[in-house]
């Protein structure tokens, strides 16, 4: 490793300190470096607060004056919550700055390189690009569509099973999986489920892990069935909930509004979806209508998340939204966890019925990349173009 690789890779882990915090900011992390050493780190710890690189200023140990600053993210140039960091560079007389990833925000995209370079200051851009690109799938997908980076998880047996025939699913992993996933969920801004895990499990949906970020609860009920009872309305004014529905009942939803919980109605699925919903269902004796009433768009319940600032969603459901997910091709990343446990052919598979037919209608996913946790596997995968 070389002398600017180790301290960008150091910026890198500088960055990581954010996670959970900075949504719908990027992590960025940022070292500043005087006669080969470091006099100054920083990086951005919660979202409105000063930026990697202004905090790696305000800590230096000595004038930065002629010194290399190596930041994750190109520094920004406009006016938002805090001042443009490019004009904190130029009046610290740093020298030379190595830049990680580019900033895909239409505010900053090239424009804080070209700033830096105007006032005397040399760029090397791209460095360490593809490592420092991997702190940001979120902020890259929400800055450029306002659709927030979607992850569906699962935890399954090796033969695919997500529950036992009567539904008993704890624990399908052990210790180390699922202290794996609650870092995810510090990681995201919220988490969203269907009514039937509500139902099943009466799930809390908090992360449980040191110094959390609570992420926002998401629950998808198209008849507004949610329990006044449940753990999820009951702890809404201390963590926040937000139910999706269709045509709620007024006073329903005016008593889940008093209990804290925030009640949106969303768009059903497109007329077409639902035909061709009905012709897969048909043999469970659906009228069109019993059908029409119980399936909203998640990806107009994404759509309206994504309005309301949360950049990243944890879909934890069963296998219903699981298949909604990747039927409105709404999913980013998918993470499975897998177990070395055998349930049998009785058991509940992860994801529900696509009417998939043949291999080559099959969704593609990219290779996996593959994590040990423990005697689990973490197995995750990108969606492919096609998908």
């Amino acid at each position: 490793m070389t002398e600017h690789s180790f301290y960008m890779e150091r910026a890198i882990q500088l960055a990581k300190r954010g996670t959970g915090f900075t949504n719908p900011n990027p992590l960025v992390g940022a070292v500043i470096v005087k006669d080969h050493r470091i006099i100054g780190e920083g990086w951005h710890a919660r979202y409105g607060d000063l930026h990697a690189e202004r905090n790696a200023l305000k800590n230096c140990t000595e004038d930065p004056a002629g010194a290399t600053m190596y930041v994750t993210l190109e520094p920004c140039c406009h006016h938002g919550k805090q001042p443009p960091c490019t004009e904190a560079l130029v009046e610290s007389g740093i020298r030379r700055v190595y830049i990680g990833s580019r900033d895909f925000n239409p505010l900053v995209f090239g424009k804080g390189v070209q700033y830096l370079e105007e006032h005397g200051i040399e760029v090397i851009p791209d460095f360490l690009r593809e490592a420092c690109d991997k702190l940001n799938p979120i902020f890259f997908r929400y800055i450029g569509t306002k659709m927030p980076y979607t992850i569906l998880k699962y935890a399954m047996t090796a033969d695919g099973k997500i529950a036992c025939a009567g539904g008993a699913s704890k624990w399908v992993t052990g210790e180390a999986a699922r202290a794996h996933v609650q870092q995810t969920r510090k990681r995201v801004a919220a988490i969203c489920v269907g009514i039937g895990t509500v139902l099943a499990d009466d799930p809390l949906l908090t992360c449980r892990c040191e110094n959390p970020s609570q992420p926002v609860r998401v629950v998808l009920d198209t008849r507004l069935r949610i329990p006044m009872e449940s753990r999820l309305v009951q702890t809404a004014k201390e963590v926040p909930v937000i139910v999706f529905c269709y045509a709620p009942d007024k006073d329903k939803k005016a008593a889940l509004e008093a209990a804290g919980v925030t009640v949106l109605e969303a768009k059903l699925l497109p007329k077409e979806e639902l035909d061709e919903l009905f012709m897969r269902l048909g043999e469970f004796q659906l009228s069109k209508e019993e059908l029409n009433g119980r399936h909203i768009s998640l990806r107009n319940c994404l759509e309206q998340l994504g309005q309301r600032g949360l950049d990243s969603v944890l879909i934890e459901g069963g296998a219903t939204i699981h298949a909604a997910a990747l039927q409105e091709n709404c999913c980013d990343l998918v993470q499975v966890y897998v177990a070395p446990k055998l349930f049998g052919g009785d058991g509940l598979s992860p994801i529900g019925g696509m009417g998939i037919t043949t291999p080559d209608k099959a969704v593609l996913l990219s290779e996996p990349t593959i994590t040990r946790l423990g005697q689990d596997l973490l197995l995750e995968y990108t969606r492919k173009e096609q998908f």
